[in-house]
Formats: structure tokens, C-alpha cells, sequence
């Protein structure tokens, strides 16, 4: 691959790439991973990446630049680095090496891809190691950027289930010599027949998220499926029950009504297959259940921030936490 532009910055500074797909690396797993997966975007888009190397005082490369010489060596260093992981990650999936960018700033990972991010196509990050309760009450980079992000957020998940190790274990000990049969053992080998699975109320916010999806769909030749998670509370008024509390049964023909709605709404390109469907469950239970069939999730960003998102939860966070595949959170 050729040697592209590298940008050394001591503080991050918004990016002119307007519909860049930018993506956060640091030499993990998790970040390997997301830049797998905007590679092989970037491949199909014609887009341009932009891998972001963020870093803090916890420089892991020397000793942290504080002159001239020490940045001109620093850069060299970085320039190395990026483009062994690019390299590597880039393996196999025709992308076009005119197309890269690579950039490290100074600053936390959150602050330098928001900055750097504001005007892109979509921000991809992986989504890191961490224990679901640890995820919750810690939080992590995931999270923030879908928190606080003004593009749509990509969070990358590595294949296989973190928890089945443990869950195998509980097996065990509950059922000595019973057979362990996982549901998606089967299912990864349909893994290129599942849909993309957009999630939608009939608020504005759903709205860029169907928009997002039915691009997305189109461009990996996938079905779509718009789904609609409702409980009465969700609903507002349901025509004809001004005044009385709605049956369940009327709750499902409107949640259904909105559903088709939006369909009908919006701009779908020739030959690209999408069913929509309302169904009577909590959000986050019903999209979380989804993300077992599912290539891709997108959501929007509706529901909590702050603390609030932190005890009770946003639908967007309870997602990330729990979602079985890749996630893009749409503001």
C-alpha cells in the first residue's frame, strides 16, 4: 500500500472530509476489528477512511513529544504504526489505497473522534471487552460517542458471545453431561441471508435511522426489516380511544399503520426488499431479540442521557450493552 498523508496534530481539530467513514484505532482487538469493517465499507461506498489514533499522557509509543524533533520522530513512529495496522486489517478486501487517511491527535479517544468525526459519514468504533455490569456502570468509548455524536454511530462487534464461556459453565452445573446445543451455531451459517434490521416509532429521529438503513441495505444487497417495538405508552393518542385507555389489539393496528407509513415515505431503491412489522414489546427487549437474526441494527438515538441514561437506561444504550451483531446508533 502506498504511504498516504498522515496528520500529527498536539490537539484535535474537526476534519474538512465530509462523508469520511472515520474510525477509531489503537492496536486492540476491538479497534482491529472496526477497521476491518470500514474497510470493507469504504470497498463497496467508494468512500474515504480516515483511521483516527487518539492519545492522552499515557503515550505508549516513548516519551510524549515537547519539541520539533521529538513530533518529527513521533510522526514517523505513528506513520509506521498506522500503516501496519491498516495494512493488516486491509488484507483481502479490495480497497482503493488513494482513499486513506490517517490521523492522530492529541486528546482522549471520545473528544478526538467527535472533533475529527463531526462532519463524517459515520464514526466506527469496536466495542470493547468489558463485562455487561462493567459496561453499564463504567461506561466506555461506545457508549459516549453514541451519547454524544451528531453523525451516526457504528459500534463493531466481534464475532462470538462474550458471555457463552459462562454461560456453557452454568449449563454444566446445573445439568451435568447434557448436551449444549446454542441457537446461534445455526444461524451463522444463514449469517449471509439475514436482514438488516432498522428500528423505528414514527419520530423524526427513526426517520434518519430508516434513511441510514435503507442505504446501508441497499449497498450489501440485504433485506431490510423495519421494526416497530411499541408499548401503549409509545403509542401517543390511537385514533379512536381519545378519551379511554387503548386495547391492545388497537395498539397493534396503529403501531402497524405508523410502520407502513413510514414505508411508504420514504425513498426505496428499485429492488431492495423491506417488510415492516409492529410488535407489542419494550424497545430495547424486542431490538436486543432481533440483533440474534440480524447482519446490522440501526437505531436512533431517542431516550436518555446523563444520569438518567446511566440508572434507567436510553433504548440506544441498552442496545449497545446487549446487542448480538453490529450496531449503528443514528442521531
Amino acid at each position: 500500500m502506498t504511504q498516504p498523508d498522515v496528520n500529527i496534530e498536539s490537539e484535535p481539530r474537526t476534519s474538512n472530509g465530509a462523508g469520511d467513514i472515520v474510525v477509531g484505532v489503537d492496536g486492540s482487538e476491538e479497534s482491529f476489528t472496526a477497521l476491518q469493517w470500514a474497510l470493507r465499507e469504504a470497498s463497496l461506498s467508494g468512500r474515504a477512511v480516515n483511521a483516527v489514533y487518539a492519545w492522552t499522557h499515557s503515550w505508549d509509543m516513548g516519551a510524549q513529544p515537547d519539541n520539533p524533533d521529538a513530533w518529527e520522530k513521533a510522526s514517523k513512529a505513528i506513520t509506521e504504526q498506522l500503516l501496519d495496522w491498516v495494512n493488516e486489517a486491509s488484507a483481502g478486501i479490495a480497497f482503493d489505497p488513494d482513499n486513506l487517511k490517517l490521523t492522530s491527535v492529541h486528546a482522549s479517544g471520545t473528544t478526538g473522534l467527535l472533533q475529527i468525526g463531526a462532519d463524517a459519514q459515520q464514526i466506527v468504533v469496536g466495542r470493547r471487552s468489558l463485562g455487561r455490569v462493567t459496561r453499564w456502570f463504567v461506561g466506555s468509548l461506545s457508549s459516549s460517542l453514541a451519547e454524544s455524536a451528531k453523525v451516526p454511530v457504528t459500534v463493531v462487534r466481534i464475532a462470538g458471545n462474550e458471555d457463552k464461556s459462562v454461560q456453557d459453565d452454568i449449563a454444566h452445573s446445573l445439568a451435568p453431561g447434557m448436551p449444549i446445543h446454542h441457537d446461534d451455531d445455526e444461524l451463522a451459517a444463514d449469517k449471509g441471508k439475514r436482514p438488516v434490521v432498522v428500528g423505528v416509532d414514527g419520530s423524526e429521529t427513526s426517520r434518519h435511522a430508516l434513511r441510514f438503513a435503507i442505504d446501508f441495505a441497499a449497498l450489501h444487497h440485504a433485506p431490510l426489516q423495519v421494526m416497530f417495538c411499541w408499548q401503549l405508552k409509545d403509542l401517543g393518542e390511537v385514533p379512536g380511544y381519545e378519551n379511554a385507555i387503548a386495547s391492545i389489539g388497537a395498539g397493534q393496528d396503529h403501531a402497524q399503520d405508523i410502520v407502513r407509513r413510514m414505508i411508504e415515505q420514504a425513498d426505496i431503491p428499485d429492488g431492495l426488499q423491506v417488510t415492516g412489522k409492529a410488535f407489542h414489546i419494550a424497545a430495547a427487549k424486542g431490538l436486543t431479540t432481533a440483533s440474534r437474526f440480524a447482519s446490522h441494527l440501526v437505531v436512533g438515538s431517542r431516550g436518555l442521557s446523563g444520569l438518567d441514561a446511566r440508572f434507567l437506561g436510553s433504548v440506544s444504550r441498552q442496545i449497545l450493552n446487549f446487542a448480538e451483531c453490529t450496531v449503528t446508533i443514528v442521531h
